[in-house]
């Protein structure tokens, strides 16, 4: 039997950064892991981990929204990817394997992610990003690798996993749970995140 401490957060989003990464790299060398899969659309979260991780010999696979996602056009800062590169860590712009219906008319993708949703909007990430990661040969099937994502901006969900690529989905596996949001976001098929009303969202937390 193996006892492991999950950190739940009140609420998602951004302010959990430096705890989910702290988090994650006190899991990664408790483990032996070498590699964390981490999403970063702007590039803040990505500088805020390598310089983290500046001295250790753990390195980012760092997965921003592919081009195209919107058309303002690529968010994540070019000069920032020879940056990163010097440190050892990679930048990989991949399909985004959960948006990709109106390509193979099927709805299958979305259902998907709503499913992951009902853990928190960053596990959803988790699985997407880390197919990305293994399809685009940034991480080896079987390898295990934490992941790291978040809600919007920032990280506060991170998972350790074993890598595989998405013609072996079944061959993933979400091993721990190192953190996560107590709170999930989600919504449905044909439209996009909403907040939930001000008297419905939990401010008890912790009271009885």
């Amino acid at each position: 039997m193996i006892e492991e401490k999950i950190v739940y957060f009140e609420q998602p989003g951004q302010q959990n950064t430096e705890a989910t990464l702290r988090l994650t790299l006190e899991r990664a060398q408790a483990r032996g892991i070498k590699r964390i899969v981490l999403a970063s659309t702007r590039g803040e979260t990505a500088l805020t981990a390598a310089r983290l991780l500046s001295g250790s010999d753990i390195k980012l696979v760092v997965v921003p929204h592919q081009y195209g996602f919107i058309r303002e056009g690529q968010r994540f800062p070019e000069e920032l990817i020879p940056e990163l590169q010097k440190q050892g860590h990679r930048v990989y712009f991949g399909t985004m394997l959960f948006h990709t219906d109106d390509f193979y008319g099927s709805r299958t993708p979305s259902i998907m992610a709503m499913m992951l949703r009902t853990f928190c909007q960053g596990m959803k990430v988790v699985v997407e990003i880390l197919l990305m990661a293994a399809n685009g040969g940034c991480v080896t099937a079987g390898e295990k690798v934490i992941v790291v994502t978040g809600t919007g901006r920032g990280a506060d969900t991170a998972v350790v996993a074993v890598a595989a690529t998405s013609t072996r989905l079944y061959d993933l596996h979400i091993t721990e749970i190192i953190c996560k949001p107590l709170e999930t976001q989600s919504w449905s098929l044909t439209g996009g995140p909403t907040p939930p009303p001000a008297e419905t969202r939990r401010t008890d937390l912790g009271k009885p």
